[in-house]
């Protein structure tokens, strides 16, 4: 073989190189979006809750308390 026609076969390697760590550099991207809304519901999930039950029980124990404060 040419020397010219190993220096095509090393460039042709080299784009198509290229062009599979763009592929893969899109996935990586499209995998790391969807790491994070993942991880953002997830601690919605939790979060949300807890915020809601700070706010909920001191209001349910004093509305309990209230009610039942004859009683007592």
């Amino acid at each position: 073989m040419t020397q010219l026609h190993m220096d095509e076969k090393i460039i042709q390697k080299i784009e198509a190189q290229a062009k599979k760590l763009e592929e893969i550099y899109a996935s990586v991207e499209k995998m790391r979006k969807y790491f994070l809304w993942t991880l953002i519901i997830s601690a919605g999930m939790v979060i949300l809750p807890m915020l809601g039950l700070i706010i909920i029980i001191p209001w349910f124990l004093k509305v309990m308390g209230s009610a039942y404060q004859g009683l007592l």
